[in-house]
């Protein structure tokens, strides 16, 4: 059997094969308005597409806990109930289609309020719909970016309140997986690294300090996401910043505490955290960080970046360096990747009715 249309078990969920989308935001929710940050008709198009190329786990892009926990004001969010209810049309087809819907909870922290990319990508102020952020520090991404509001302990304790009430919202809308963002030098990834983290508080210095704000929202969301439903955390493995930020060391000692908290899979990226960072890209170059916490830790990791061959991505699998591979930018190109990768290994993967011509 083929390593990658394998059934992937997690709690009570099956996920139907190892193929799976990882979160990528599309920046076009409306930004303000009854609407803002809710999930409209291209999203839905983006999404079962993907759903009907055979994809097995769909997690959606980045969405807000909060409002000013948005990347852009064009994101996603599921800090209210219209927002949440909007989202059943696209769980609904996806489980229609034998694809598992997940989301990723998120809040940007010193990265939010910045223009769509293809626009720059610059901060915005409040006369493009932008907002101040806010981070552990106020020390800002890069030259150019405002500095941001540190939070304070009582903000801490509310912030940790939002991703709690976004997981609920994410239940009631329909989602089988709920995914904590703590990647990319976004707000969580921003307490855990010293590189952006300078606080002197419970919250700081110390590895145990840095940590302790990620930990806080896991207990606060698995206590509310249902014990039969799997919740995953992604993380990048290192800030590309050797010593002086967070490392792979940290991250394989991490991914064991995450696990005590009722973490069931690690989803394995990298950098994000640093501006002007040279990251050594080629394919598959995050993928000896997700094998590394395979080998050391008995977390179930997925693994991301630069994947685009089939025979590559079997092979991933095959040789144990992962428990599924996620494909954005291929499926951003190939919908239906998925399909086509069990036509090239002999394999089997939902095919819609409409389609079955295409086989």
């Amino acid at each position: 059997m083929s390593s990658l249309f394998e059934p992937y078990a997690l709690r009570s969920l099956t996920i139907p094969n190892r193929v799976w989308m990882p979160p990528m935001c599309q920046y076009s929710a409306a930004p303000e308005g009854a609407g803002a940050g809710a999930p409209n008709d291209w999203h839905f198009a983006h999404y079962a597409a993907r759903a009907a190329g055979g994809t097995g786990l769909i997690i959606v892009e980045a969405t807000a806990v909060s409002a000013e926990g948005r990347i852009s004001p064009y994101d996603l969010g599921i800090w209210n109930d219209t927002q949440a209810q909007a989202f059943r049309r696209t769980t609904d087809f996806l489980k229609g289609q034998g694809t598992v819907p997940g989301i990723q909870l998120a809040h940007a922290g010193r990265k939010a309020s910045t223009d769509r990319p293809w626009k720059g990508g610059a901060p915005v102020g409040p006369d493009a719909h932008g907002w101040r952020p806010v981070a552990p520090s106020p020390v800002p991404f890069d030259e150019g970016h405002p500095v941001p509001s540190e939070l304070s302990a009582e903000e801490i304790r509310t912030v940790v309140g939002q991703f709690a009430d976004a997981a609920r919202r994410a239940l009631d809308a329909g989602f089988e997986v709920a995914e904590i963002h703590g990647a990319h030098g976004y707000l969580i990834g921003e307490f855990l690294s010293p590189h952006s983290n300078r606080r002197t508080d419970e919250y700081g210095g110390s590895y145990e300090n840095r940590t302790r704000f990620a930990l806080e929202v896991v207990d606060a969301v698995r206590a509310v996401w249902p014990d039969d439903k799997p919740l995953f955390f992604r993380i990048s493995a290192t800030d590309w910043l050797a010593e002086s930020g967070w490392t792979a060391d940290d991250t394989v000692r991490f991914a064991t505490e995450l696990k005590e908290h009722g973490i069931d899979l690690l989803d394995v990226s990298t950098g994000g955290n640093a501006a002007g960072v040279r990251i050594p890209v080629g394919p598959g170059y995050q993928v000896p960080f997700a094998a590394r916490v395979k080998a050391e830790t008995e977390l179930p990791v997925a693994a991301v970046g630069l994947i685009t061959d089939v025979e590559q991505a079997e092979k991933i699998l095959a040789n144990g360096e992962a428990d599924a591979v996620l494909l954005g930018r291929e499926l951003l190109r190939d919908p239906s990747w998925a399909r086509r990768a069990a036509r090239e290994l002999g394999a089997d993967v939902h095919v819609p009715d409409q389609y079955h011509r295409s086989v």
